[in-house]
């Protein structure tokens, strides 16, 4: 054994004992740190990364086929998320499985959801840039980890946290964007949608109707190719 190697097996400078991910946001989430996602929501359950984990009931870390070819990504748990440890729960995710079975596409073989943030923000305020950035790197495993084919991002939060774009959701959804190689669709969060419940076109829920259309179109289209 050289003298080089020797001295690396004594060297720990690098090193990022997982214990400690949870403890700090300083502590980086490098690619492949999670085998499992049991092992990522252990981590998110027990995180003190921001102080959002100081009030949480469960850390709401994600739902649906754990190799979805879509993955779906919304801002920050609410009430009862924070109850129930699952994320689009309530009305808007009861909407939202309305909005995938329209298209044939469900959570149970099609959809994985997650959020930016894993623990509630009091009084369901948006999650601040630190708050984000401590808990993204979870995220960045989690699509590691589904490899899925396409991500739509629910809310101008979600693109924000994701691509960096901090234009509004108007402007954007509806779009094939790219973020590191894979496809991503900005389209409105459900909680939008309940609150302009019109039906006519080019209201929200009309235009919903349009890009879930697409989004379908475009699975078929990758999938048969």
């Amino acid at each position: 054994m050289s003298s080089d190697i020797q001295l690396n097996l004594f060297d720990d400078t690098n090193s990022n004992p997982r214990d400690l991910i949870p403890t700090d946001a300083k502590i980086p989430i490098t690619s492949g740190t999670y085998a499992n996602m049991t092992e990522l929501a252990q981590d998110c359950n027990q995180c003190h990364r921001c102080g959002l984990g100081d009030n949480r009931t469960h850390a709401v870390v994600g739902r649906g086929h754990l190799q979805a070819p879509i993955m779906l990504i919304g801002e920050a748990p609410g009430q009862n998320e924070d109850e129930t440890g699952l994320p689009f729960v309530g009305r808007s995710g009861q909407l939202l499985e309305k909005i995938l079975a329209s298209v044939n596409l469900s959570t149970e073989k099609d959809v994985y959801i997650a959020n930016i943030n894993k623990c509630r923000p009091p009084d369901n305020r948006t999650p601040t840039p630190d708050e984000m950035a401590a808990c993204v790197p979870y995220l960045l495993e989690q699509i590691r980890l589904v490899d899925p084919k396409i991500i739509l991002l629910t809310g101008a939060t979600a693109v924000k946290g994701i691509t960096g774009d901090k234009r509004g959701i108007t402007k954007i959804r509806g779009q094939w964007l790219e973020w590191e190689g894979r496809l991503c669709m900005a389209i409105f969060h459900p909680s939008y949608l309940l609150r302009n419940s019109s039906k006519e076109v080019g209201k929200p829920k009309w235009l919903m109707w349009q890009d879930i259309q697409a989004v379908r179109a475009k699975l078929d289209e990758i999938t048969m190719n």
